[in-house]
């Protein structure tokens, strides 16, 4: 599918994977629509081609808004990107007792419910389009991570919500292939986001050391080139792709 010409949404589009996104596929020719909490909004830098949307990926109302906003520019809305996602740490049990069912509800909350609502509204949009090649109207890509099947000690909340994203493409595929949607999950290693950004040189270090090759951190521009190519392969369909440089995470 080609990108020039066509709108995009692009979730957690203010700051790493959805910020590097967002430029690149307004660097490609398309329409884009970065949606992302507006306190993170304020904090980014302005990108040609890239209009900022504020709205709250859990809250069906300030989506439909957002997806509205997308569709009714005079290119027609055929991208979806989730990037939008939060991480916290909690054993199941610790010392200070059992894990807090609230942060646990508000991580699958915004990771996974929240990837939901973004794709089932976005999907109604995007089936109203014209076809292209093939019947193809357009494509959702979804990020989970290798928490999804590696999960850490104190990942429980993280790596269920990203799991349900890896379980969720398959079936998402297979219900919007009648109306010409591709679904794929982008599975990330660990990436050298703003989340990384108050660790030490020396950790940052330690964190490449145990990567097999290459032994770097993954670059958020990569995310953003591999979701492009995505994109652009219209028979990539349903499936998860890991982007780790072959890590395989330690329990701890």
């Amino acid at each position: 599918m080609r990108i020039n010409g066509t709108a995009a949404l692009i979730t957690g589009g203010a700051s790493g994977l959805g910020a590097a996104t967002a430029a690149r596929l307004a660097e490609a020719g398309a329409t884009v629509y970065a949606l992302d909490l507006q306190a993170s909004i304020d904090k980014a830098e302005a990108v040609k081609g890239v209009t900022y949307v504020a709205a709250d990926v859990t809250d069906p109302g300030s989506v439909e808004a957002a997806v509205a906003t997308a569709s009714g520019s005079a290119a027609p809305l055929r991208i979806v990107v989730n990037c939008a996602g939060i991480g916290t740490a909690g054993r199941i049990l610790s010392k200070k007792g059992p894990h807090d069912l609230d942060v646990f509800r508000k991580v699958v909350e915004v990771n996974l419910i929240g990837t939901v609502n973004v794709m089932r509204l976005a999907a109604v949009a995007i089936a109203q389009t014209e076809t292209l090649e093939n019947e193809q109207r357009g494509v959702v890509v979804n990020t989970a991570s290798i928490a999804a099947f590696d999960g850490q000690i104190g990942q429980a909340a993280y790596s269920a919500s990203k799991a349900g994203i890896a379980g969720l493409t398959l079936p998402a595929a297979r219900d919007l292939a009648q109306q010409g949607i591709r679904v794929m999950t982008i599975a990330p290693g660990i990436v050298d986001t703003p989340m990384l950004a108050g660790v030490t040189e020396e950790f940052r270090a330690g964190l490449a050391e145990g990567i097999p090759f290459p032994k770097r951190l993954a670059r958020p521009e990569e995310y953003a080139q591999l979701a492009q190519s995505i994109i652009e392969h219209d028979y990539l369909n349903g499936e998860t792709i890991r982007m780790d440089g072959s890590l395989r995470m330690a329990p701890r």
